[in-house]
């Protein structure tokens, strides 16, 4: 007869879901994403550069908007803005929340 494996080895094999901070850095940038989207939006419709009638339309409208939440998603994960560090640091605060453990990558 084989033994069964002890409840304490069984909970380790599970696979560990994203902690607590780890959910909260995520909604952090998201949150930031969602931010640096609206200024770019903003900025789209101050029309700064003027309307183009030659390149104009709905299909240039729709390019731009997918490049403005590419580059936000971009700025957002990259931390350029710093927007999402600071959210999340003030937050863990509130919510006793264990500092971030920080890896360099090489």
């Amino acid at each position: 007869m084989t033994p069964l494996p002890s409840v304490n080895t069984a909970l380790s094999l599970q696979p560990r879901g994203p902690s607590d901070r780890e959910k909260l850095a995520q909604a952090a940038k998201q949150f930031e994403a969602i931010f640096v989207r609206q200024m770019l939006a903003s900025a789209r419709a101050a029309k700064l550069g003027g309307d183009d009638p030659l390149f104009g339309g709905q299909a240039l409208d729709t390019f731009r908007q997918m490049q403005d939440e590419q580059v936000a998603d971009i700025a957002a994960n990259s931390g350029a803005f710093g927007f999402a560090k600071s959210l999340e640091t003030q937050l863990a605060a509130v919510a006793g929340l264990a500092p971030a453990t920080t890896t360099k990558a090489r």
